[in-house]
């Protein structure tokens, strides 16, 4: 809003000193993150005495985990915060006419309402058991069925799919081989660093493969060419997979003080590079990378997510003073999705979200090799002494914050290694 201020003052001739400063995508994405940060932590501290004067606690199993019970009444739903820090400093800095601004706007607000009934209706079932005099234990029927989150996170796939492909502001430029006539309309002739340069739109779904040369895969191909007009609905079903996996590997690993929140602000970190590289023709020219045109803007909504995690972890590091629910790790978990598809980096998700995926891995492969053992022996077995993998180090004797550090640092490693894709073919 601020930006569309200073650019109505600009019509209007007034002139107010520094409103030039906002022109630069630079720097409002210094003042986002930076807001987004003074935002969590100052209003963090009130929202949060807030959840605790509610009761809004957690409630722990007695899993034989070390300092599980001293987390016990934490106030929980806390990804308030994280949503209220992200959506301030979007609304005030970036420009709303950006297709893929409103696009992160509806999904964060979309999953956040979504993990924040699945929160509330736990507390309102724990208390109801606590009126009518009964034990209540995590893990009861309570919440959103399990159903009902897919339904949305579906809901959301398709969505963020269907505004990609059929939106018109949705465009990417591809280069343009050979020299085209001096009537062809449909070529955009541009100059980089003094040579001239010449491009086409397209709105063909391709993504990006790492460490391929010809490193742009077209969707379509996956289809028979007579079935290829309907390429529309391969691409929303793989965003619908997309956002549901992601999503909900946050969640499963938001088991630990300030994991999924330093976890989510470096892949954030990444796919703000991703975000105002592909949105920069000269960056995109030299890294020999799609450039999608209006993609920079979309730095300024990364920004404000990665100074919220930051904000969120001053209170989520060990011992943590809150939690932030299924409000905040679906919302993360669905903004990481959706920010990849957007900058067509998708086939990098299982690279820079390998903490994701190996939790999400170890619960199933858990859960598969239990039931198959159960089934031929009588009795069932485990790979992990327990899961998600988190857990396993625990019950191993390491302490959470070590396991939390080292998931960090193999973030950080997968997060390099993935910058390193944009230059090693």
């Amino acid at each position: 809003m601020l930006y569309h201020l200073f650019q109505w003052f600009k019509q209007e001739g007034i002139k107010f000193p520094g409103s030039y400063l906002f022109d630069f995508i630079t720097f409002r994405v210094i003042m986002a993150m930076l807001l987004a940060l003074v935002i969590s932590m100052l209003f963090g501290r009130k929202i949060i005495a807030y959840l605790r004067r509610k009761l809004v606690g957690e409630s722990v199993r007695d899993l034989g985990l070390a300092g599980e019970q001293s987390k016990k009444g934490t106030p929980t739903m806390g990804g308030i915060i994280i949503i209220l820090a992200i959506l301030i400093p979007t609304l005030l800095l970036a420009n709303l006419n950006k297709v893929y601004i409103r696009l992160m706007l509806v999904s964060t607000i979309w999953l956040g309402i979504i993990g924040f009934v699945d929160d509330y209706l736990k507390l309102r079932a724990k208390r109801l058991a606590q009126q009518q005099g009964g034990t209540y234990k995590k893990g009861d029927k309570d919440g959103l069925a399990g159903w009902f989150k897919i339904l949305g996170q579906v809901g959301l796939g398709i969505i963020v799919g269907a505004t990609l492909y059929f939106n018109s502001n949705v465009k990417t430029w591809r280069e343009f081989i050979g020299t085209p006539t001096a009537t062809d309309s449909s070529v955009i002739r541009t100059t980089i660093n003094g040579k001239q340069r010449f491009f086409v739109e397209t709105k063909v779904p391709v993504t990006t493969i790492p460490f391929v040369k010809n490193h742009e895969f077209n969707y379509s191909k996956l289809l028979p060419v007579s079935l290829r007009d309907y390429s529309w609905i391969l691409f929303i079903l793989i965003v619908i997979f997309i956002i549901t996996a992601v999503s909900n590997g946050a969640n499963i690993t938001d088991g630990l003080d300030g994991l999924v929140t330093g976890t989510s602000a470096l892949i954030g970190v990444l796919l703000g590079i991703f975000a105002y590289a592909s949105g920069n023709l000269i960056f995109a020219d030299y890294l020999n990378i799609m450039y999608i045109p209006n993609l920079g803007e979309l730095s300024i909504f990364i920004a404000a997510m990665i100074g919220a995690c930051i904000g969120f972890l001053w209170f989520n590091s060990y011992p943590a003073q809150v939690f932030m629910g299924d409000t905040g790790s679906l919302t993360l978990g669905g903004i990481i999705a959706a920010l990849a598809i957007i900058v067509h980096k998708e086939l990098l998700i299982p690279i820079f979200c390998g903490v994701f995926l190996v939790e999400n891995v170890s619960v199933v492969m858990q859960v598969g090799y239990f039931k198959y053992t159960k089934r031929k022996y009588g009795a069932g077995r485990r790979i992990f002494l327990m899961s998600p993998l988190h857990h396993h180090y625990q019950k191993k004797g390491y302490h959470e914050a070590k396991i939390v550090t080292r998931f960090w640092i193999v973030t950080v490693l997968l997060v390099l290694l993935s910058i390193v894709t944009l230059k090693l073919r």
